[in-house]
Parts: structure tokens; C-alpha cells; sequence
């Protein structure tokens, strides 16, 4: 859409109305809504800015919280440019970095060391393992992620309950045995996963006055980022921290909340009380027919924040919905398309392809390979969980805290000859003694089992790092360690070359940890491994001169000249799982990630799909609903489908709304009498959209799962 506004747009030193009447907005709590690409970066930054040079607020007073270590970084890069002194502190940061430094002071007052560790998915999963092994769980059954996820119902069903229950001996136990040993095990080597971070700093301020006084008084203004993605938890620390002065700004677009599934809950960004609301509705990224798209799509959602965006740029060319016989040619016709702009004279990294699930991409990649098209696949496996990435941390985080999981990691790791048997073994001793595996192995290292190892040798090198701690850079002590464990060489033999050239970057993070930190910063080693511990997958920079291929949760944030959503077949994009799994959460969530991917897009958009069947069914294919919903004329269509496909789309939409009980012929309510022509009449208990069947009553004849072609209703 194009409305005519003649505010100019954002520059250095320039907002348009809205953008300033954000960034002057400073007392009280103020919710501002800020669509795609209309600059919500840039008015944190100025508010940042205008709190320190025209209010006088001392920047060790104002908190901003982002979701990405990346944001943090470009947050305080436009800071530095606008203040005088180039205002830039520790309070410009994520929620979990902001957490960690509030525990770094706070977390004694229950018993914690100041050197706490963060354990990340991976650790979770290794000590999972280890507490289900011990209480005999079979993995066949329940697999460690499930269990992590018991573990985590466990400590969020009441943070407070959990802590004061096993930071107290004697305490009565509310989990089972495995669970309950799998927080010992957390507790024992003083571990904090990401969700414990939150949990911890809530217990804290509602516990400790002194700390809750000295954190709400000296924070005076808080402002957070991508609040759409904030959890209920986030939202307490939140409200917490903002208790006493009451000036919480709260920046994100509830039509871009594509994480509910772990966690987020948009709807209380859009129930948000404020004092003082801002619509930033104006788009500075994408043309007025890609946003027309978007805008039709997102309009059928109800937990939203009303909104249309609009922009001054005018119309390059108009989104274009591709339709094929097969998926080759699905393929075939994106990497043509790219081979033959680059060709023309395009760069590789102006295109991105998208999909709902990262399976649609292998044929991509081949017809991209085949074109000889340089592309990567963007969020692979993340730095920090690279095997010799983990490997090396492990090392470093026995210099630094002896913590079991580390151990057991790297314990044979060069080879040592020191396999199960010894660790199981080991594993004995420091149950029996009370200690940590490390320190078991100091003690009994003259035992037959360890001493014809190479256990005496690693305990000689922890020790000499040990010492020199205090005397080496967090650089120069990882390289000794390295080096000297036999790490590099180790790799250096790998028939996988880019192994010794991440741990080559690895010591490179560290040597900027040491510029970034003043001279009154922790440059220590723990305070290096906590900082590394909270980087994620977006915190790499993509390669500019590739093609990029991605999921569509992996490209939020991001934007490109020319976008392709691909593989838009009703079933996979929406998700029809998805959607029976969380009904109108899920179908709402579902639609906001079509609206992230249309908005990537700045100047072309093109939407796929083809004709075919369903891997997974191996039922007919439809084109995607968000095809069919958008009005005539704002998509050119190219390849027309049979219009038996268009109605097949109409029909699993209505399919699956009776399934969930919307629409006009929703499913018999609980209650209804019905008749089966061999169990006679009956009373409907329930209805099970997962299995699409009903739960009946009939009586002396017993309850019975039926599907609703055998029912009559009565």
C-alpha cells in the first residue's frame, strides 16, 4: 500500500513522526508496535540516545534487553555513534546476558558460587542421559529431549518450589526419581540451564529485598526488544525489574510471533496495559504489492494489533505465483531464475530461498549445484556446538571449574585409554566420596585403572593451566591448553579441514572478548565461558556471496532483494500438523510465519508450489491456502492450476476445520446422543481431532473410539 507522507525517511540524525513520538515517549510503559522494516532498531537506539543526551539519564541506568547476542551488538554500535562519549555499557545486552550479570552479583545469597556454569542444550541431553540411565529409563521410550522437557515442566510449574525444594536438604520431593536426580546432578556441579537463568533472578528478587531494592532502584528505564517473542517468565522478570520506577518500554509486532511453540506468548504483548501506545506502520523495506500480500495474509489473524503497512516506494514488479507439475520443475525454475539474474548482473547473496520445513531443500540444492550457483544452506550447525568447538570448551571449563560433564567429555578424548570401563569406574569412587569426578581422579589416581593411562598426564596439564590462570590472556591460555591436551593435533589430522580452522576462530572470539572488556570488566576465563555459552546460530554472520536457502524461522530478521517461498502446499505450508496440535494458536502462528516470509522481500517476492503427492500421506497435493486467500490481481499467476486443485484446497480447509470444531460443521459436542448400528445409541464423551474420532459411552457395552462416519446423530 502506498500513502503519501512527506516525513523523510530515517537517516542518521532524522524519524518520522511516529519513530519520535516513540523516542520521546520516556515515562511510564509504552508498548510500541512495530511493523516489518519500519525501523524499530533505529528508535530503540535514538531513545537510548535521547535518554542520555537530552534527559541526563546516566546509561548505567537504563537497561535495553534484544533477543540475539547480534542485536545487542548492533544496538550498542548505533549507541556509540549517537551519544557523546560513546555511552555504550553491560546494560545493552539479551535477557540471558542481562540474568547472568544479575546472578554474577546476586547469586551467593543461595548458596551458589560466583563461577556458576551455563550448561546449553547438548550438556542437558549428557546429563539426561545419565540420570535415566541410572533409574533404568529406556531410551526407546522416552528419549532425553522428552525427558528435558519433563525436567523444565517440573521447574517452571513454580520456579520457587523448585529452588527452595532441592536447595534445601530433607526437603519433600514433588518429582520423580530420575527428575529429581538430574537437578542433583545440576546442583552438584553448580549448573544453570537458560530457562534456570530467569528462574533464579525471579527467586531472587521476590526473595531478597536487598537485591530487589538495589536492581528496581538503579534500573530507571528498561526497554526490551521482540517482546512478541517473550515467554510468561521473561514477562515476570520483566515486570520485576520495572517495579519501582514503572518505565518499561516494550518494543515487537505480535504479527511476527513465530516461536509460540516454546514458549512465546504474543498475547500478552497485545493485552500489554501501557500509558503511552505507538504504531510504527511504516515500511522502509518493501514494495507496496509485496506488502498489499502481506497485509491481506495477516488480516485474517485475531490476536493481533491492528494494522496495515504501507510505504512511499513505488512498484518494481509485481509477486508472482509460480504453479508446476512437479517439484524438479519447482526447483529447476528457482536456481534458472538466480543462474540467469546473476548472470545478468546480480549478486549471489541478493536471493533467498524459504520453506516451511528443511527437507524441501535438498532438491534445491541440486539444481542449484547443478547451475553452478554458489549457495549455502543458512543455520547449520551452530559455532559453539561444532563437536571440536564443544570439544575445546570442555577443556577449558575443567581449567576453570572441574564440572563432570566437561570430563567426561574430553576424558579420552585425544585417545587416553581410558574408556567406559575406567569412567564407570571413576564414576563409583566419586559417588562414594562425595566428589566430583575430577577430584575423585586426583585422589585415586594411583589406582591400577587410572595410573597406566593418560589420566596422570591431563591431571599435570589442568593443574599447570590452573596456574597460569591468572598470569595468561583467556587467548594465550586456550592455545597452551590445546596444544598441549593434544586437541590440535587431533584435528589437525581430521579429514574434515575446517575443524582446525574453527578452533583457530575460537581463540580469535576470545582476543576480541579481551579488546571489548575495559579495564574494569571480568576478563577472566569463567567470565569468557559465560558469555560464549549464550551465543546462538544468528550471532554468525551470513556469507554475503551466496545464495541463501533457510527455514522461514531462520530468516526473521533478515531481508533480500529477491525472496522465493517455496513448496506452498496445503498440509506442509500451513502445517497441518502444527495446527492439530495447537488448533487456533496453531493455524494463527502459522499464518504470521507466512506474513515473516513475504516481508523478507524488498523488491520481488516469488510464491511456488507444484502438483504431486505428500511424502509423508502420499495424498494428492493442493496449493497452500495463503495462495487462494489473497484477492485477484495482486498475485500474477504463471502456470494455472487445474481448478479441481483450487477446490481440493477449499476442501482440506474445511476438512480440517471440522476436524478442530470451527467453521459452520464443527464436530458433535460432548454431550450429543448418537446411535451405532452395533453398540446401539450412545453418548459422545469427546472428540479427538489428532485421530479424527469421537469417544462414546454406550453404556453396558463400554466406551468406544469411533470415527464420525459411523455415527448418527440423534
Amino acid at each position: 500500500m502506498v500513502k503519501p507522507d512527506n516525513t523523510p525517511s530515517p537517516s542518521a540524525n532524522s524519524l518520522n513522526s511516529r519513530q519520535s513520538q516513540a523516542v520521546e515517549a520516556t515515562e511510564g510503559r509504552v508498548r510500541v508496535v512495530a511493523g516489518a522494516g519500519s525501523g524499530k532498531t533505529k528508535v530503540l537506539a535514538h531513545r537510548f540516545a535521547y535518554l542520555v543526551n537530552d534527559i541526563g539519564i546516566s546509561p548505567a541506568n537504563v537497561l535495553c534487553m534484544t533477543f540475539t547476542n547480534k542485536a545487542a551488538q548492533e544496538m550498542k554500535r548505533r549507541i556509540s555513534a549517537m551519544t557523546d562519549r560513546g555511552n555504550v555499557n553491560d546494560f545493552i545486552c539479551t535477557i540471558h546476558g542481562f540474568c547472568v550479570k544479575f546472578l554474577r552479583r546476586e547469586i551467593y545469597r543461595i548458596g551458589y558460587p560466583k563461577s556458576f556454569a551455563i550448561i546449553d542444550e547438548d550438556d542437558g541431553k549428557r546429563l539426561a542421559k545419565q540420570a535415566m540411565a541410572e533409574f533404568g529409563i529406556d531410551r526407546r521410550k522416552t528419549t532425553a529431549e522428552r525427558f528435558l522437557t519433563s525436567v523444565a515442566a517440573f521447574k517452571g510449574y513454580d520456579p520457587a518450589r523448585y529452588i527452595s525444594t532441592h536447595l534445601m536438604p530433607g526437603a519433600p520431593q514433588e518429582a520423580s526419581d530420575a527428575i529429581v536426580r538430574y537437578i542433583k546432578l545440576q546442583l552438584k556441579q553448580y549448573c544453570l540451564d537458560y530457562d534456570d537463568l530467569i528462574y533464579f533472578t525471579i527467586y531472587i528478587l521476590d526473595r531478597f529485598p536487598e537485591a530487589r531494592k538495589y536492581w528496581t532502584e538503579k534500573l530507571n528505564y528498561i526497554m526490551v526488544d521482540e517482546v512478541q517473542d517473550c515467554t510468561g517468565d521473561d514477562w515476570k522478570l520483566l515486570e520485576r525489574l520495572a517495579s519501582h520506577h514503572g518505565n518499561l518500554f516494550v518494543v515487537g509486532d505480535p504479527d511476527q510471533a513465530i516461536y509460540e511453540w516454546r514458549g512465546a506468548n504474543p498475547k500478552i504483548f497485545v493485552k500489554f496495559k501501557a500509558d503511552t501506545d505507538v504504531t510504527l506502520d511504516r515500511n522502509y523495506r518493501s514494495t507496496p504489492d509485496i506488502l498489499n500480500v502481506a497485509n491481506t495474509i495477516i488480516s485474517r489473524n485475531e490476536n493481533r494489533v491492528p494494522k496495515e503497512l504501507y510505504t512511499t516506494r513505488l512498484n518494481e514488479r509485481q509477486p508472482e505465483w509460480h504453479h508446476f507439475k512437479t517439484e524438479a520443475e519447482e526447483s529447476a525454475f528457482v536456481a534458472k531464475t538466480i543462474a540467469d539474474a546473476i548472470e545478468a548482473g546480480s549478486e549471489p547473496g541478493d536471493f533467498a530461498v524459504l520453506y516451511r520445513a528443511s527437507h524441501l531443500s535438498r532438491r534445491l540444492e541440486q539444481e542449484l549445484l547443478r547451475s553452478k550457483v554458489p549457495y549455502t544452506v543458512w543455520g547449520g550447525v551452530r559455532f559453539f556446538e561444532r563437536m571440536e568447538i564443544k570439544d575445546a570448551m570442555a577443556y577449558l571449563n575443567l581449567v576453570a571449574r572441574g564440572d563432570d560433564a566437561s570430563l567426561r567429555r574430553v576424558i579420552n578424548v585425544p585417545s587416553r585409554r581410558f574408556g567406559k570401563a575406567s569412567l564407570d569406574h571413576l564414576a563409583v569412587l566419586a559417588e562414594g566420596d562425595g566428589t566430583t569426578l575430577l577430584e575423585a581422579l586426583q585422589r585415586h589416581i594411583e589406582d591400577k585403572k587410572f595410573a597406566r593411562t593418560g589420566a596422570p598426564a591431563l591431571l599435570e596439564l589442568l593443574a599447570s593451566a590452573k596456574t597460569l590462570m591468572g598470569q595468561m590472556s583467556v587467548s594465550e591460555l586456550a592455545d597452551y591448553v590445546l596444544r598441549q591436551s593434544g586437541l590440535t593435533d587431533y584435528y589437525r589430522t581430521d579429514t574434515e579441514e575446517e575443524r582446525l580452522e574453527n578452533l583457530s576462530e575460537l581463540i580469535n572470539s576470545m582476543k576480541e572478548f579481551e579488546i571489548r572488556q575495559d579495564e574494569d570488566s571480568d576478563r577472566t576465563l569463567e567470565a569468557y565461558l559465560q558469555e560464549a555459552m549464550l551465543f546462538s546460530n544468528v550471532d554468525v554472520k551470513p556469507d554475503s556471496g551466496r545464495v541463501k536457502l533457510m527455514t522461514i524461522h531462520q530468516a526473521k530478521g533478515l531481508e533480500f532483494p529477491t525472496v522465493f517461498v517455496v513448496g506452498l502446499t496445503e498440509g506442509i505450508f500451513p502445517s497441518h500438523r502444527t495446527i492439530r496440535e495447537r488448533r487456533k494458536d496453531g493455524e494463527e502462528e502459522e499464518r504470521r510465519l507466512m506474513y515473516v516470509a513475504a516481508t523478507r522481500a524488498e523488491d520481488m517476492l516469488y510464491l511456488t508450489e507444484s502438483e504431486g503427492y505428500m511424502n509423508d500421506t502420499g495424498a494428492l497435493k493442493f496449493p497452500s491456502r495463503y495462495l487462494t486467500e489473497v484477492g485477484e490481481g495482486m498475485l500474477m499467476r504463471i502456470g494455472e492450476p487445474d481448478p479441481a486443485l483450487l477446490e481440493g484446497t477449499s476442501r482440506m480447509v474445511s476438512m480440517l476445520n471440522h476436524e478442530l470444531g470451527e467453521g459452520e460443521e464443527g464436530p458433535m459436542k460432548p454431550g450429543s446422543r448418537v446411535s451405532h448400528k452395533v453398540f446401539g445409541e450412545g453418548t459422545i464423551e469427546s472428540f479427538d481431532a489428532a485421530n479424527r474420532s469421537y469417544k462414546v459411552n454406550f453404556g453396558p457395552k463400554g466406551i468406544r473410539n469411533l470415527l464420525p462416519h459411523v455415527l448418527t446423530p440423534l
